[in-house]
């Protein structure tokens, strides 16, 4: 078996740079790009592994990268960094199949730890067939409004077009989304993202 090797895209050099950095610190291969259209060049040719995109990028952006990976048949998983707290493009991205999501800046730990999920993430249909069970047991143990406001997020609303679409105050949606996150045991809006989109499917 061949080292899985992590491809960082990002048109930000010194970004890209201390991704590599930090990710060869800890012994992972990588291989960067500064443009999305620098790693379509080699999309018939990349190493097994996943892909790490900037979202904002100038020319072809990261979510327009993975809609094209996709039609070129690319099966490397992508977790995409986002400058701007921008959820419905994460929901896109998420949408398009993007597996994580990450907000710069972002702490080195959790960009540790969604690279080496992703790289460990075959997972056999028996062990998906029951992280789905335990989706859909926790997910009916949302009241009628903390499903509303689960939905509201979602979509890509802010707490406050929450509040707005749902009549009651952003405060009040602040409190039924961290219901919402303790019942779902979602760590992470990405997480939690995923996991609309997975009881979507289903």
């Amino acid at each position: 078996m061949t080292e899985p090797v992590v491809h960082v895209v990002d048109d930000d050099a010194p970004m890209r740079e201390s991704v590599a950095f930090l990710l060869g610190a800890e012994a992972i291969t990588t291989r960067t790009y500064d443009s999305a259209s620098a790693m379509l060049d080699r999309r018939t040719e990349l190493e097994p592994g996943c892909i790490i995109t900037d979202i904002r990028m100038p020319g072809m952006n990261g979510l327009e990268m993975v809609q094209e990976l996709k039609r070129s048949g690319v099966p490397h998983p992508v977790i995409v960094l986002t400058g701007h707290a921008d959820v419905s493009l994460a929901v896109q991205a998420m949408k398009a199949g993007v597996v994580d999501f990450l907000e710069k800046p972002f702490d080195d730990e959790a960009l540790l730890r969604a690279v080496r999920m992703t790289l460990s993430q075959s997972g056999s249909d028996a062990s998906r067939k029951r992280e789905m069970a335990d989706l859909a047991e926790r997910a009916s143990q949302l009241t009628a409004r903390e499903r509303d406001v689960f939905e509201a997020i979602v979509a890509g609303d802010s707490n406050k077009a929450a509040a707005i679409r749902l009549g009651i105050s952003p405060r009040t949606v602040e409190i039924y989304r961290a219901n919402v996150m303790t019942k779902m045991q979602a760590n992470s809006l990405s997480e939690l993202v995923r996991m609309a989109l997975q009881l979507e499917q289903h």
